[in-house]
């Protein structure tokens, strides 16, 4: 029997994530998005094909947010504008009931994890759906892969803190 997937996120920072998705450089990445978003995050998914943990991954944490994302008191917008070495990229989230993901970045050559998908675009596109998010990406500097991943989901923890936080 598969263990379901679950998600907790918590506001407060100071705690520590735990993250086991299945894929390392998930994990890895999460971990740097509640990290610099200021936020603790517990998610554990059900193993299975890499392709499906990253979309699980998303799914289970914009379910987990969307609570967060919709409460009155929460700014519903947020925005992150974060460097990981040369790279620099943008993001602003808004709690639409609109899925919807625009980006500039286009990782598919990448085969970050082994995945013969956009890790990125297949976590986001997810993340999106679940929460009703709005999500635009503006990669503004970076060559490296590894760097603009960072940087991409560091600025993602940033805006979706913001988001959930009050105006």
């Amino acid at each position: 029997m598969t263990t379901p997937s679950t998600a907790r996120v918590t506001l407060t920072s100071g705690g520590e994530s735990n993250v086991m998705t299945g894929v390392a450089v998930l994990d890895h990445l999460l971990e740097e998005l509640a990290r610099t978003g200021g936020f603790e995050l517990r998610l554990e998914i059900a193993p299975g094909e890499p392709e499906a943990e990253v979309g699980e991954a998303g799914a289970a944490l914009g379910e987990a947010l969307l609570p967060l994302l919709i409460d009155s008191r929460a700014a519903g917008r947020g925005f992150g504008i974060v460097p990981s070495d040369e790279a620099l990229a943008m993001v602003v989230v808004e709690a639409s009931g609109r899925p919807l993901v625009a980006s500039n970045a286009d990782l598919t050559p990448t085969r970050a994890g082994g995945l013969h998908t956009d890790l990125a675009a297949a976590f986001l596109r997810d993340l999106a759906e679940a929460a009703g998010l709005t999500i635009h990406v503006r990669l503004l500097e970076g060559e490296d892969s590894q760097h603009v991943l960072s940087a991409i989901f560091k600025a993602l923890g940033v805006a979706l803190a913001r988001a959930c936080s009050p105006p």
